[in-house]
């Protein structure tokens, strides 16, 4: 090591000796965590109240759905716009905000006294959130700047990111089955005060070197396209793809980022740098966080119907029976991001990731009317818990590696972009899969109990079966776009400490 590159390092070592917050960063990191976990939490604790919620507030089953879908709708279409946010005013102060917004929302969800009130608080849990996840995942970024503790801190980020919607079922259930189920609104409130008062102690706000015009052409377009994407995929869980409300806002949602895309081409202060996603390892990343996606919802909606109604579990019980696929994701996403990723780079870990979790689901696809948890579920279950682990915690680590520091939130909102509408693709495209299975299967057929169990388990297999095709073809996709070997240390001055 040379003279001058040995006083760099010696020069930093001490900056980050000398700076309080370093010495903090991993109690940052359980602040951090714990609001990516309430923000991954609500996407299912919900969906276990629901029924609860439509008998005490006496809406309709139409109007059931609408309450997943307006915090879909506006954590989706504003997150690229949130992530540009906290870049440009502070990822402290973004963090902040969203906290206290979301808390503030699920107090009046919880307190809602009709379905309007709910849904109102919903969208605008949707609104802080698409504040709060990229900023909080951006903190993550900058302040873990050394390879093997950033490859721990992504670890667990990513366990979260990948076991918080299971472990959300079955704190739902808990809550749901042993208080009300407007607590599973007022558990973000304590969740969001923990991090609020962590946020103000140990975050210290550091104002953006870059701070230009924000790109309103591309928000609107941008904000605008993923709107009426996720829009159309919600509408096709409850009508048909030839439906005009399906097909019609899909292909507007597609033209409205086409130009979108274009915009940022030709903006000097773009939403979206195109740096940012065209590089090749982080752009293999983003597809790799959106295909796991596609099929890891698809396990926790069809596999919680199988386990409720056909072996008449609990929603507690239901919730404790994803524990094992749990801490098998837990274990693949720490272990991966710290000890392989620096030796063996993204490439091999996440097309292995995949398959694994293709096994997983090609196995679970094989349950019956006769199958148990013991002898059908519990071990394709584990298997698919060590390959979402293996893939999506260096995935989420490579999508944010070597950006510039003023670019940290849209990259980290994108993240998350790739997760929630690959969320959405996957929740829709599988339910109608699903659904078309079911209508085959019982066609001609006399609906007798036995048949109708028969068709309901058929319909949930070719479910799995079409996941774990999604996964194999994510193996292929993401093996041939991300680069091999290592990733390169960074050059240049590292990113702050944290902002």
């Amino acid at each position: 090591m040379t003279d001058s590159s040995t006083a760099v390092v010696e020069s930093l070592g001490s900056r980050q000796q000398e700076d309080p917050h370093h010495a903090r960063r991993w109690l940052i990191l359980v602040m951090i965590a714990l609001a990516q976990l309430m923000v991954v939490l609500d996407a299912t604790i919900v969906n276990i109240a629901l029924p609860t919620a439509q008998h005490d507030l006496g809406f309709s089953s139409d109007a059931r759905q609408w309450v997943v879908t307006a915090y879909a709708l506006a954590f989706g279409s504003l997150l690229l716009l949130g992530g540009r946010v906290a870049d440009l005013f502070g990822r402290k102060y973004a963090f902040l905000i969203g906290l206290a917004g979301f808390a503030i929302a699920s107090a009046v969800g919880g307190a809602a006294n009709g379905i309007e009130m709910l849904l109102i608080a919903r969208a605008a849990q949707g609104v802080f959130g698409a504040l709060l996840a990229p900023a909080a995942l951006s903190l993550l970024t900058t302040t873990f700047t050394d390879v093997k503790e950033r490859g721990r801190a992504f670890g667990i980020f990513g366990a979260i990111a990948g076991g918080g919607a299971a472990l959300g079922l079955l704190l739902g259930g808990v809550l749901t089955e042993y208080l009300d189920w407007r607590w599973c609104m007022f558990v973000n409130i304590i969740f969001a005060v923990i991090a609020f008062i962590g946020g103000v102690v140990l975050l210290r706000h550091r104002r953006s070197e870059h701070r230009p015009k924000l790109d309103i052409p591309g928000t609107i377009t941008a904000s605008a396209g993923l709107f009426t994407l996720v829009y159309g995929f919600s509408n096709a869980e409850t009508h048909d793809w030839s439906n005009p409300l399906v097909w019609g806002f899909l292909a507007a949602g597609v033209v409205l980022l086409g130009v979108f895309v274009a915009i940022q081409s030709r903006s000097a202060n773009p939403l979206l740098p195109l740096r940012v996603v065209l590089d090749r390892d982080r752009g293999g990343a983003y597809i790799a966080v959106f295909i796991v996606s596609i099929g890891m919802f698809g396990i926790f909606l069809f596999l919680t119907y199988y386990l409720q109604q056909n072996l008449g579990f609990s929603p507690v019980i239901s919730g404790v029976a994803y524990l094992p696929m749990v801490a098998a994701l837990m274990l693949t996403a720490t272990t991966s991001t710290a000890t392989l990723l620096p030796r063996f780079g993204a490439k091999p870990l996440v097309a292995i990731g995949m398959t694994v979790a293709a096994a997983g689901m090609f196995w679970l696809s094989l349950i019956d009317t006769n199958s148990t948890y013991l002898n059908g579920v519990l071990f394709p279950l584990i298997a698919i818990g060590l390959g979402l682990g293996l893939a999506m915690a260096p995935s989420m680590n490579v999508a944010t590696a070597g950006v510039d520091r003023h670019d940290a939130g849209v990259a980290s909102a994108t993240v998350n972009t790739s997760q929630q509408v690959g969320g959405s693709i996957g929740t829709a495209l599988l339910s109608s899969v699903a659904a078309n299975a079911l209508s085959s299967f019982t066609a001609g057929k006399q609906l007798t109990g036995q048949v109708v169990a028969e068709a309901a388990v058929h319909s949930y297999t070719t479910a799995f079966a079409w996941g774990a095709g999604i996964f194999i073809a994510g193996a292929v996709i993401c093996g041939l776009l991300l680069k091999p070997g290592a990733p390169a240390a960074p050059s240049g001055e590292p990113a702050a400490v944290h902002m």
